[in-house]
């Protein structure tokens, strides 16, 4: 039931959608807190989320830990105290590499240093939320990406050849430093944070109303998922929930937008291999997916469609008859032109063996989404923890073990597939229900959890309710967020000429890490 958790003798059990009081989070001893995370890991559970919160008097900070236990659906939550005075811990990262991006955001955030980090840089350039001494002073003094040095291979025959931030062509802003011994890439360092908008500490200030609008923008591409999750906060705050048509419709766009982003990049990796008709006929599937949206929505990109309460558009019968028409038509055509694609010996001699993830770093950088996926990692949202129709349409997840291009491509087109599948049967038998519903005053003092399968990978959302029934804080992770290092670790070793390959393989989001 939304809003209730399992208080077991373990502590703090939450499963996806729900609410807890906040009282009810244990709080660990630091090193019973590290144990816990180091311990949870190497018995096969991952890190979903770490992050900081202002919220004791006096200046203490604390660090919540979200575990992923996918098999079970279960989410064990616990969290630490760092004193002011102390404002350090003990560094997870060099026994759980995964932790390295979140213990750079927490120092970044909240001036609190993760003791023996082994590179400890900001990840968004922006001043702390605490308003004490930052930890980069130079960042403090120059607020540009950029700025920390970067690393550094020496030898006479090593060289730098650095790609960005500006990029030839309609781009959003990023930096890559190649250490390069002649065309083999040595290390590939990613620095982002051009982007940067302060979207986190904004949905805490802002009303619903506007709060909403935010959570559409968080990355561009990923609208419904990320307002999904946003709204599915609210709901469970507001112990309400949403009619199954509400759901259910929420599911074809969130499917729609996967359908879209999936044919896109196929259609650029298409572009960037040379063989252009596929790229063209997958450009054009992509069209078609998003003019679908935009009937549903109003909105090419389904801006407007879902918010607190349920969604502000319907889809009848006689809408829901003509898309099961067009994606019939859709799976047609897309059947077709991936035939082509996958069938080609020069594609697959271009994409096979290129821009390798094994299941082992893909699983120690604690990669998400397709990409986790295509490197033999089974991690999928709809299934590991089901939300709304996912709860009924169950979705099959698609993996594949070679963690190459080609891999990427195919857990695309596979997914695809279901999706396509799924839109089909659910068009086929619409719940009813009411659209949209009023959503009361906030629970005081709780947190709440929302996490959503968007195309990319796994988003996830926690808010923090103060006494007064208001967001106190409020915590985003797109799946960029992780995925950014795997990208690194795929142009490990390979050849310089193959990064545009390996980046459209991964498409990931410049906006979504920045926030």
């Amino acid at each position: 039931m939304k809003g209730a958790a399992d208080l077991k003798s373990s502590g703090l059990h939450a499963r996806n959608g729900q609410s807890w009081e906040l009282d009810g989070v244990p709080v660990l001893e630091e090193g019973l807190f590290r144990r816990k995370i180091l311990e949870g890991c190497s018995q096969g559970a991952r890190l979903v989320n770490l992050f900081a919160c202002a919220q004791d008097k006096g200046g203490d900070v604390r660090i919540f830990a979200m575990l992923g236990k996918d098999q079970e659906g279960k989410l064990p939550v616990f969290c630490t105290r760092v004193p002011a005075a102390r404002a350090s811990f003990r560094s997870l990262t060099p026994e759980l590499p995964q932790a390295h991006m979140f213990e750079r955001e927490i120092a970044e955030q909240f001036a609190v240093t993760p003791a023996g980090h082994p590179w400890l840089k900001p990840v968004r350039y922006h001043r702390n939320y605490r308003d004490v001494p930052d930890l980069w002073p130079e960042v403090a003094a120059m607020p540009v990406p950029g700025v920390y040095p970067f690393y550094r291979v020496e030898g006479e025959e090593a060289h730098e050849v650095a790609v960005g931030p500006v990029h030839a062509g309609i781009i959003e802003p990023g930096h890559f430093r190649f250490q390069c011994h002649g065309e083999e890439v040595l290390n590939l360092e990613v620095q982002l944070g051009y982007q940067h908008r302060g979207i986190e500490k904004m949905m805490a200030e802002v009303s619903s109303e506007r709060a909403v609008l935010l959570a559409e923008s968080i990355a561009g591409d990923t609208v419904i998922a990320h307002a999904t999750a946003y709204c599915t906060i609210l709901e469970s705050l507001g112990d309400r929930e949403i009619s199954p048509r509400a759901q259910a419709i929420r599911a074809v766009a969130l499917e729609l937008e996967r359908l879209s982003n999936h044919a896109g990049d196929l259609g650029a990796l298409s572009t960037d291999i040379g063989f252009s008709p596929p790229a063209a006929y997958f450009g054009r599937l992509r069209g078609e997916f998003l003019n679908l949206l935009m009937e549903l929505s109003g909105n090419r990109y389904g801006r407007s469609l879902c918010r607190p309460g349920g969604v502000l558009f319907d889809l009848d019968q006689k809408m829901a008859e003509d898309f099961r028409g067009r994606l019939l038509t859709a799976r047609k055509d897309l059947k077709e032109i991936s035939d082509l694609f996958f069938g080609s010996s020069s594609v697959l001699s271009r994409i096979e063996g290129t821009g390798i993830v094994s299941n082992q770093a893909a699983r120690e950088l604690g990669l998400v989404g397709p990409a986790a996926r295509a490197s033999g990692a089974g991690v999928d949202v709809r299934t590991d923890y089901a939300f709304g129709m996912y709860r009924f349409h169950h979705i099959p997840i698609s993996t594949v073990a070679a963690g190459d291009v080609y891999a990427r491509a195919l857990v695309r087109w596979l997914e695809s597939q279901r999706s396509l599948e799924f839109l089909l049967d659910i068009l086929n038998r619409i719940p009813e229900g009411e659209l949209c519903v009023k959503i009361p005053a906030l629970k005081p003092d709780h947190m709440a959890l929302a996490m959503v399968e968007g195309w990319r990978g796994e988003v996830v959302h926690v808010a923090m309710t103060d006494s007064r029934c208001g967001i106190a804080r409020y915590k985003i992770k797109d799946p960029s967020f992780h995925n950014w290092s795997g990208l690194a670790m795929a142009v490990r070793g390979g050849q310089i000429s193959d990064f545009p390959l390996c980046n459209k393989s991964f498409n990931l989001s410049y906006a979504g890490h920045d926030l």
